[in-house]
């Protein structure tokens, strides 16, 4: 078992647990946090993904260890029931969700392709979320997703 403190949507939180335990299990088991799904367990389907610093990346194959006083951020810190993040707004307003299982990874991936590049282009979008499998094919609604949650995060910033 390994000690040590992770923050976790701005909260920190202590852990004791097996060295071989990825971030994804400590998420879901132990911090009942259930954004992040299991999907593949190889970091390849995307359903697992949150953000490491705000970067996206693969809970699945992080060992939990290994982001240890790092800041992670999953679909429950990005937004609230009461205060949704545009690309949430986005998906919402897009219907871009079927079966909801890809949705926590394809919104946690679009909001950090919007945080590095608020204007993406087309291919931009396809390139970001390439990664990111959705088997009920609603692609044309997730890509008018990001591009909705764009607009509000471009008015969002006019407005300031």
């Amino acid at each position: 078992m390994l000690a040590f403190a992770l923050s976790v949507n701005g909260r920190s939180v202590e852990l004791d647990v097996p060295r071989e335990a990825s971030l994804l299990h400590v998420l879901r088991n132990d911090l009942g946090l259930n954004g992040p799904k299991y999907g593949c367990g190889l970091g390849q389907c995307g359903a697992c993904t949150v953000w490491v610093d705000g970067v996206a990346a693969r809970a699945c194959v992080i060992p939990a260890h290994g982001v240890a006083g790092r800041e992670i951020t999953t679909l429950e810190g990005l937004g609230s029931r009461d205060k949704w993040h545009p690309v949430q707004q986005g998906f919402e307003e897009a219907q871009a969700a079927q079966c909801g299982y890809c949705l926590s990874g394809m919104v946690m991936q679009a909001a950090a392709l919007l945080a590095r590049e608020p204007h993406p282009s087309e291919a931009q979008i396809r390139n970001e979320l390439s990664g990111n499998l959705c088997r009920c094919g609603t692609h044309v609604e997730i890509m008018a997703a990001v591009r909705r949650a764009a607009e509000l995060m471009a008015k969002k910033d006019a407005d300031l």
